[in-house]
Formats: C-alpha cells, sequence, structure tokens
C-alpha cells in the first residue's frame, strides 16, 4: 500500500522532469479544504490533490469545488487503487497522474491532462499573495500602495485594473515571479517589520494601544503582588 508521505518527494521529482521549471508550494489553505501542493508554473498555477491507497474520496467533491476556485488548473494524483474510478470523482478538465509502487521505487504516469477552466477569479488567486507580495505587485504597476486598506481591499482595487492599467498576460508573469521567488525568511521578516511600524506585539497580533499598554501594566503590578 502507498501512503501520501510516500508519494510526495518522488511526485516533485516527477513534476520537475515533466513540467520543467516548477515551484512546489505545499498546505495552502483555500476556501474550507487545504490544498495538498500547488504547483507554480510560468504561465499558471496548478492546484494537486493526493489520494493514495489509504485515502478515500470522502472529501473529495468539495476539495474540487475549493481547488477550482483557486488554481488555474488541477490535478489528482492517485494511488493504484484508485486509479480504475477516479474519472468518475472529478471534472474532465482536471488531469490525473497514477502511482504504482516497483522494486525499484514509485512510477508516475500522466493518465489525463490537466486543462486550463473559467471558474478561477483573479481576486481568489491574488489571495494565495502575502502582503509584502501584494505591496510589490502594487509598485510593478506603479498603483498607489493602499496602506490603510486590508489586503482583501486592496485585492479588489488590483482586479478591478486589469483590463486598463494592468495588462492580464503581464499579471500572470508578475505573479508567477512572486511566487517563483517567494523567500519565507525574508517575508517574515518584512512582516514583522510591518507589525512593528503598526504597534503590534511581536508576541500577539494585538496592537500596542494606550489601554492596552494600562492593562499590561495592571498585570504587572498584580503579578509582583502575588510573588
Amino acid at each position: 500500500m502507498i501512503y501520501d508521505k510516500d508519494i510526495r518527494e518522488p511526485l516533485f521529482d516527477y513534476l520537475e522532469e515533466y513540467f520543467g521549471k516548477t515551484r512546489v508550494i505545499e498546505e495552502k489553505t483555500i476556501g474550507r479544504s487545504r490544498a495538498d501542493v500547488f504547483l507554480v508554473l510560468p504561465d499558471c498555477i496548478c492546484g494537486l490533490e493526493i489520494k493514495s491507497d489509504a485515502d478515500s474520496y470522502t472529501r473529495l467533491a468539495s476539495q474540487v469545488k475549493d481547488y477550482d476556485r483557486f488554481f488555474d488548473e488541477n490535478i489528482v494524483v492517485v494511488g493504484t487503487s484508485h486509479a480504475l474510478h477516479v474519472k468518475e470523482h472529478v471534472p474532465e478538465h482536471w488531469g490525473i497522474i497514477t502511482v504504482e509502487e516497483l522494486e525499484n521505487g514509485l512510477d508516475f504516469y500522466m493518465l489525463r491532462k490537466p486543462e486550463r477552466h473559467t471558474k478561477v477569479t483573479w481576486e481568489r488567486k491574488l489571495g494565495i499573495l502575502w502582503r509584502p507580495e501584494i505591496a510589490m505587485l502594487l509598485e510593478t504597476f506603479d498603483l498607489p500602495k493602499y496602506a490603510r486598506m486590508s489586503k482583501a481591499d486592496v485585492v479588489k482595487k488590483i482586479t478591478a485594473a486589469i483590463g486598463t492599467k494592468i495588462p492580464e498576460e503581464r499579471l500572470y508573469e508578475e505573479y508567477s515571479r512572486l511566487l517563483f521567488e517567494r523567500d519565507y525568511q525574508k517575508i517574515a521578516e518584512v512582516i514583522q517589520e510591518y507589525k512593528a511600524q503598526k504597534g503590534y506585539d511581536r508576541k500577539t497580533t494585538e496592537p500596542r494601544t494606550r489601554a492596552y499598554r494600562k492593562v499590561a501594566k495592571r498585570r504587572k503590578r498584580a503579578a509582583r503582588k502575588k510573588a
């Protein structure tokens, strides 16, 4: 029996060999589901749902809906126990990769290529980006910083500018570039700096307002009295 943990690393090698330039990002919340993997390609993002021999189809229907809302293309990766029936559980535009266990390792086969669909929206795709990446996108297209707006409202501003101030083809390029170049350590530092500028505590996300500081002082005094 093949398990999820057995599939991942060999799968990533296969995807790189099959697609060429790729960036693999694991475990991303999308709607009410969690994407096992999504693949960054030069012209699109592709979601991958892994169904090993130990998994069932119980949540797949709802997962398909969420994947289609966020990713341009999608692929289900299945063990041999699912290979014969998986087509009954995913739409025709979904790709299918089968996994078979051989003596010298796992063998992957693209049973059906994924096709781009029209259910995904830029608003949801841009929501995958972090706030510092959104800021880079605004700078690239010479848009205002919208510093006082929430991330969701800034995303709406960007989507409203597609086709006028932002050519969609160029947006695809910049969007993929940001995900290809995502540096988790650097982004974490930028986010921490942003929180510090906005007056957020390092250990929590609670703003250091005057009322918050008063409560903190009272707690410290109470702790000293108990000691």
